[in-house]
């Protein structure tokens, strides 16, 4: 399974790319596999600033649905709209083409709060 380094991640199998205080957002492979087939993403945030651990947006599979959580607190300011067509993209490329949203970052020391990929490994059991 799939764990880049150079990303942190979260307890609820979500995972954060830094570039200055931009922060891109998407769900890993684990919890992508976990799912099953993802059939539409919803985020409905866009443009309103959330504190760190709420919902962002939901995520459904055939068989279920399941919330997002902010890993760090800022302002929605893209959401991946080809996930609108092209929902499946989070089930086959979850670190790339799949990511959902980008966050202007208030507060960049969360950062270091986030687990590495070591971590996040240890927690899922790879």
């Amino acid at each position: 399974m799939s764990i880049p380094t150079n990303l942190k991640y979260t307890k609820d199998h979500e995972w954060v790319s830094m570039d200055g205080d931009v922060a891109t957002i998407g769900i890993t492979h684990f919890a992508q596999s976990e799912l099953g087939d993802i059939v539409y993403v919803e985020v409905e945030t866009l443009d309103q600033t959330l504190e760190r651990d709420e919902v962002f947006g939901t995520v459904e599979a055939v068989k279920t649905v399941s919330d997002l959580f902010l890993p760090m607190s800022g302002e929605i300011i893209e959401f991946n709209e080809d996930l609108e067509r092209n929902p499946e993209t989070v089930n086959s490329d979850p670190y790339g083409a799949g990511w959902m949203v980008k966050v202007k970052v208030s507060d960049v020391s969360q950062w270091d709060e986030l687990l590495d990929s070591e971590a996040y490994a240890s927690l899922i059991g790879a």
